[in-house]
């Protein structure tokens, strides 16, 4: 029985070699080098600017940090034409002004993508032991994900009515062309039980609330998305906080 499972053990991994070549030398020596094969970037795509500002990222691994990173993305249908993605390191300057995340975080931008074209994505760790690659394909129309409404403000407005104005994210470029839609999601307690109300889609960037409760702690947000429905909306701003007063007597 042993033999038999050494045997098959040793198939499976010429067949891992011939399947995957180099990768696969390089895998099985930084396994045996290190006691574990290097870490696989976790890729993430989106597209900050409908249809030209589009972004990959990927945690830098806390254990047996990469040499370099190699980011390459092209046409899955196209004439195969191979381009480098222009990699951002995590804690530069435009690192910092594209996330605010804790977490130390590679960005790659991939500049002027094509509608409606399948592109295939490469992110490839190269370690000093060895080197892993993360392979996907994505289409712009699928990854579209503005940043956040900025400057959400709340006020007073009439007994029981509150305004809700905002401003839209400065990254989203020709709003003219390509305007944006909103949501706004409120929240209060009552009683001690959680409620939330979600509504929109509004085209404007100002909207008002009526029918509100006097004396209530409200917390509102909002996000922004494509105004065809295209991808996903962005992330919930800051949450704002207000109590409507009550009216004197």
């Amino acid at each position: 029985m042993a033999a038999k499972a050494g045997s098959a053990c040793v198939a499976m991994t010429l067949l891992i070699m011939c399947v995957l070549g180099g990768q696969a030398l390089d895998l099985l020596r930084a396994t045996a080098t290190s006691g574990y094969p290097p870490p696989t970037p976790t890729v993430h795509c989106w597209c900050m600017s409908y249809p030209n500002m589009t972004l990959c990222s990927w945690p830098e691994p806390s254990r047996s940090p990469p040499t370099h990173y190699i980011a390459t993305y092209s046409e899955r249908h196209g004439q195969q034409v191979t381009k480098k993605c222009h990699l951002i390191q995590p804690g530069s300057s435009s690192s910092t002004l594209i996330s605010s995340s804790t977490e130390r975080l590679w960005h790659c931008q991939l500049p002027n993508l094509k509608l409606l074209t399948d592109y295939i994505i490469n992110v490839t760790a190269v370690y000093s032991v060895g080197s892993s690659s993360h392979l996907s394909s994505f289409m712009l129309e699928d990854i579209v994900k503005p940043d956040p409404p900025l400057d959400v403000r709340v006020s007073p407005h009439n007994v029981r009515n509150l305004l809700v104005e905002w401003s839209p994210p400065p990254t989203w470029a020709n709003l003219d062309i390509l305007p944006l839609k909103y949501q706004i999601l409120y929240q209060w307690q009552n009683r001690g039980t959680p409620k939330s109300v979600n509504l929109g889609p509004f085209e404007s960037t100002k909207v008002e609330l009526k029918g509100l409760t006097p004396g209530r702690l409200y917390l509102f947000q909002v996000c922004a998305k494509e105004l065809l429905g295209l991808g996903e909306c962005s992330e919930w701003s800051l949450p704002v906080k207000i109590i409507i007063p009550r009216a004197r007597l």
